[in-house]
């Protein structure tokens, strides 16, 4: 399960989506932080989970682990709750948020609902955030076009047995590396992100090679029938430099780096002085 963000207040809130179940799953400790604002939510919850089982509350035996992903961009095991289990913790927690917390989690559950029976309203959404943060409509486009393109990639890696998130990470650090000869972090460090995507500040053309990297590989390992991570790895091998090689050519033609330093953030501050 992916782990997703939603924003409450201007606070973090990790969700992920059990399609099983059909009902989202949220980091119990993020809600507790945008709920009292404590200092050490962690904490926070520990003491509270004492409470509730001196209460004979079976709340925390129906929290759930799962792992989400941190800031450090690793995963771990996190209490989450559905829901159900959500509405029910609020309950026990003093906070004069509470009530706007719950209307704030219908709207995220109308969201889903929307979204699953009208695909289109998340792309729409995207949209408009991007058009919040001055993006151009020309990287835009270009912006949902690699989204496209990766959903269709990872479909792929899905249908061939890559379930684990390391095998993705591997995956996608190795698509990332053939065409730009840096990983992920490397190239993070080079635009100065910390904990920001690195395609949201990727230029058209940056974006363009990674479309091109992506979409040949899932080109290839449905050519060649590739199933498991090892034999993904091996025939992808042999085709994930084309896009770097056509870097490479591009740069020598024009006398210009593809790969810029510069992050959306830099490029907006120059637009506003």
């Amino acid at each position: 399960m992916e782990t997703k963000l939603a924003i409450f207040e201007q606070k973090e809130i990790r969700k992920v989506w059990n399609s099983e179940e059909w009902d989202w799953y949220f980091s119990i400790v993020d809600i507790i932080e945008a709920l009292t604002e404590s200092p050490n939510p962690r904490k926070y919850w520990s003491v509270l989970k004492t409470r509730l089982k001196q209460e004979w509350s079976e709340l925390t035996t129906i929290c759930s682990q799962l792992k989400m992903k941190a800031r450090d961009w690793k995963h771990y095991l996190t209490d989450a709750g559905n829901t159900k289990t959500i509405l029910r913790l609020i309950q026990s927690i003093p906070s004069k948020k509470a009530e706007p917390f719950k209307m704030w989690l219908a709207k995220v559950w109308d969201e889903r609902i929307n979204e699953i029976y009208d695909p289109e309203l998340a792309f729409e959404r995207a949209i408009s955030n991007y058009r919040k943060r001055w993006y151009s409509e020309e990287w835009i486009k270009q912006r949902l076009k690699s989204i496209d393109i990766r959903k269709e990639l990872t479909g792929e890696w899905n249908d061939r047995w890559i379930k684990e998130w390391t095998q993705y990470a591997i995956l996608t650090n190795e698509i990332l590396k053939s065409w730009s000869d840096m990983t992920t972090s490397e190239y993070k460090d080079l635009k100065w992100l910390k904990k920001e995507s690195l395609k949201d500040n990727m230029t058209n053309l940056e974006l363009v090679f990674n479309m091109l990297a992506e979409a040949s590989t899932t080109e290839i390992i449905k050519e060649e029938n590739s199933i498991g991570f090892e034999k993904i790895k091996k025939a992808s091998n042999r085709w994930w430099n084309v896009s770097g090689v056509a870097r490479k050519q591009l740069e020598k033609e024009t006398g210009k780096k593809v790969i810029s330093k510069n992050n959306f953030l830099s490029e907006n501050k120059k637009l506003s002085t």
